[in-house]
């Protein structure tokens, strides 16, 4: 394997109280069992567990891509209307483009689910060759937005947003990041797939 063949993602939970310990952080697990089961390609995570202060935000998402060399970066939390929700200011103050498609595709498949789903602020931005998502702090919701949503035979009814991450990283200069179909079948134009490994 190539170093350029290894995506590096960046996993980041963003909340107060497991920042300190009054609770254990479901997140960023939940985030590396689902990236387990859906990549089948070489990946390794590099994981942070930070407070709700945007400051913080903006200088862990830099350094996990100018300094860790991350190319995808997924955080969780702090995405509502509270007063400490700061994670899609801090997100787009580091981003070089927006990405709104993401945001817009995720509390629409969260509806699907829980009415409150319009509340969330998630976005996406590209910052130089990396692509940062803010998502749901649910673990349940991560999941569904990620994988999408299924009716009760398990068929992919509503496609979830990782469907157009391993494009993505590919328009940017990423690695080629494959995912197993089962899980989420990964969307690229004919002239982008690459045969099977």
């Amino acid at each position: 394997m190539l170093a350029n063949d290894l995506l590096k993602v960046g996993l980041v939970s963003i909340s107060d109280r497991a920042s300190t310990g009054v609770y254990a952080d479901q997140g960023i697990p939940a985030l590396e069992e689902w990236l387990t089961t859906a990549l089948t390609s070489p990946w390794q995570a590099e994981t942070r567990l930070i407070a709700d202060e945007q400051a913080a935000i903006e200088q862990t998402l830099i350094e996990l891509v100018d300094h860790a060399g991350c190319h995808l970066i997924l955080t969780t939390g702090g995405t509502g209307p509270a007063l400490r929700d700061v994670t899609p200011e801090a997100t787009l103050a580091v981003g070089d483009k927006e990405m709104p498609g993401f945001g817009e595709e995720m509390r629409r498949i969260s509806l699907n689910f829980v009415p409150t789903a319009i509340l969330s602020r998630q976005v996406a931005v590209i910052r130089k060759q990396a692509l940062i998502i803010n998502l749901p702090g649910q673990p349940k919701a991560i999941r569904e937005t990620l994988e999408g949503v299924r009716n009760a035979d398990g068929e992919v009814i509503h496609a979830g947003i990782f469907a157009a991450v391993p494009y993505c990283i590919d328009l940017i200069g990423g690695p080629y990041a494959e995912t197993d179909p089962a899980v989420i079948k990964a969307f690229r134009p004919k002239s982008a797939v690459r045969p099977p490994r």
